[in-house]
């Protein structure tokens, strides 16, 4: 069985927020008494690595702590040296789970999916984008050429979108709620922006569609976002998909990379439902439909 990838320190001190970090350790507590899972903890990833995605002076500005008013409100998040140290834990968290993927077809990291981070500037609590990295970091070492982002997080991919802007080697999706942060929607391989208060049929109708595309890109892995907020009751999201919905949504992900023989890469992504509890269930029934499709192959 592959392990999931989780340190106790993704659980950064951030204050009262509405990205509430304990969810990772309420996760990794749940999956542990479901005795199906065990977890191996990854290494921060090396700043030269971020350095494929992120710019220097930015990188500076983030060691060093001299981000300026208007940048940390656009990130919305404090800056401190842990929050640095768990950002660069739960990047090397993606790049360990994909190097898992590559081996044993599953991988999942139980942070990550930081989709809104731009080569150049954090934003909406994202202070390094993972996926990138991840996805550089490989291509360099030649264990990979073609990827594809499958974003289903609630919110567009907007760095993403803008870092693997003309590239041909990457191919991104995002379906989103079209008139939800960010207003900046750089464009995707494939955008579906939904009208709000959409429902779990609809949704899962355009994904299948979409993931027809991502097949057909041919890629050598998928990163999958996994994101918790297009649940009805999530603080940021407007859409209106159930709990079954999402496990619909996360098993037509899984089931159609298995069928194709793609390795997938899984992170957790967002996640802001009004009981924490809900989004930490969310987030188990995505690892424990891995677990499924893990049997299945």
């Amino acid at each position: 069985m592959i392990q999931a990838v989780y340190s106790p320190r993704y659980c950064a001190e951030i204050g009262t927020h509405i990205f509430q970090t304990i969810k990772y350790q309420k996760l990794a507590l749940a999956l542990t008494l479901s005795k199906e899972w065990s977890f191996v903890e990854p290494e921060p990833v090396f700043w030269k690595d971020l350095a494929l995605v992120h710019t220097e002076n930015y990188i500076r500005k983030v060691r060093t702590g001299i981000l300026n008013a208007d940048e940390l409100a656009n990130l919305e998040l404090p800056w401190s040296p842990g929050v640095v140290e768990s950002f660069r834990l739960m990047s090397g968290g993606t790049l360990l789970a994909a190097r898992h993927a590559k081996e044993f077809g599953l991988g999942v990291n139980l942070g990550g999916g930081f989709h809104h981070a731009f080569a150049n500037h954090g934003e909406g609590f994202c202070l390094f984008n993972d996926i990138a990295v991840a996805i550089r970091v490989l291509q360099e070492e030649r264990v990979f050429t073609r990827a594809a982002v499958v974003d289903c997080d609630v919110h567009h991919g907007n760095g993403t979108a803008m870092i693997f802007n003309g590239d041909k080697s990457v191919f991104t999706l995002s379906i989103h709620q079209q008139h939800n942060y960010p207003m900046f929607k750089p464009r995707s391989s494939l955008d579906i922006g939904l009208p709000d208060g959409t429902n779990s049929s609809n949704y899962l109708t355009d994904l299948r569609q979409a993931m027809v595309a991502v097949i057909a890109f041919q890629p050598e892995i998928v990163f999958y976002l996994a994101g918790a907020d297009p649940y009805k009751d999530d603080q940021l999201g407007g859409l209106n998909l159930t709990m079954d919905g999402l496990r619909e949504r996360d098993r037509i992900v899984l089931s159609k990379c298995r069928e194709s023989n793609i390795p997938i890469v899984t992170t957790l992504a967002g996640g802001y439902a009004k009981d924490i509890d809900d989004t930490v269930a969310i987030h188990q029934s995505t690892v424990e439909e891995i677990t499924a499709q893990q049997a299945m192959s």
